[in-house]
């Protein structure tokens, strides 16, 4: 028996990279898996090329388990109801949704152009509301219908959204708006049965390469702590049942680690001397008070 024994779940860019290895995790544990992907290159560009979504199907056909490819934008509103609704109509049910699906236009913010800023929020931070919301509104309805609701959404967050990045304002703002949104949503679904989690896993992707962040390990070895499928079970353990009790969640995963991550958390605290309304004069000395005597440090370059 396996921990997602019976379970549907859908998977968006799980052509490749962190995507993939989600979906064959999923299968393993017993989910049946629905793999979209679009079949772009990492700047959004249409791929001259077989899709791999159909590799994936396979592979996961192969060990014995379950899954339908579907090639939709998660930009797209009306393709992402209808992969919900298809979803249903086909299995039964839907009990979780991974959005993974992204893509990179790396510009420093003066180089910047708005179709840039556009596409990058448009997939990674539309394109993840798009199908949370579809699914959240199938669970909700049948929550309100008195049907028992396991649902799960998993959201894919990252270094730059959470701690910043030089090169990435677009996919930054993006990551860090996923996981103002998976909190909210978390809030806003708990009474219907559904938690709504974010990952920012540390990952040899052609994404990443292409940013220069993290490089595949160099030398053969037995476990690889870049490997995008280090992050895998840590998806598939959030869209089973035993996760109900976690919601509104980020976890950084790296290699063999998961790390709870406290996002926008209050730090150090500077009151006025005179316990009335702050003042311009005195924050010449109070916000040197507030970093301990010490400029603050700049944001340093994470993946």
């Amino acid at each position: 028996m396996g921990l997602l024994d019976g379970r549907v779940v859908i998977v968006t860019g799980a052509g490749r990279g962190l995507g993939r290895d989600h979906a064959l995790e999923l299968a393993r544990a017993g989910a049946t898996v629905v793999v979209n992907d679009l079949n772009v290159g990492v700047g959004g560009d249409r791929v001259d090329a077989p899709s791999p979504v159909e590799e994936v199907v396979s592979e996961i056909e192969a060990m014995g388990g379950t899954a339908v490819a579907n090639g939709d934008s998660v930009s797209d509103w009306n393709a992402m109801e209808a992969l919900v609704a298809d979803t249903v109509d086909q299995f039964g049910d839907l009990h979780g949704v991974v959005n993974n699906a992204g893509i990179l236009r790396d510009r420093m913010v003066f180089s910047m152009t708005e179709d840039d800023f556009d596409i990058v929020i448009d997939v990674h931070l539309k394109g993840t509301f798009n199908l949370l919301r579809h699914a959240c509104s199938y669970w909700r309805q049948r929550a309100k219908a008195g049907q028992p609701v396991s649902g799960r959404v998993v959201n894919t967050s990252s270094g730059t959204g959470l701690f910043g990045n030089i090169g990435q304002s677009n996919y930054g703002a993006a990551k860090a708006g996923i996981v103002s949104l998976t909190t909210i949503a978390a809030l806003e679904m708990d009474r219907y049965g559904v938690t709504v989690n974010a990952i920012s896993p540390i990952a040899a992707t052609r994404m990443t390469a292409t940013a220069g962040l993290v490089e595949p390990a160099e030398v053969e070895a037995a476990w690889d702590p870049g490997d995008p499928a280090n992050a895998s079970p840590v998806v598939a353990w959030l869209c089973s049942k035993e996760a109900g009790w976690v919601t509104g969640q980020v976890f950084r995963i790296d290699g063999h680690t998961v790390m709870k991550v406290e996002p926008f958390s209050v730090g150090a605290t500077y009151r006025s001397t005179e316990g009335e309304a702050l003042t311009v004069d005195e924050l010449t000395s109070g916000m040197r008070r507030l970093y301990g005597s010490y400029p603050p440090v700049p944001p340093q370059r994470v993946s």
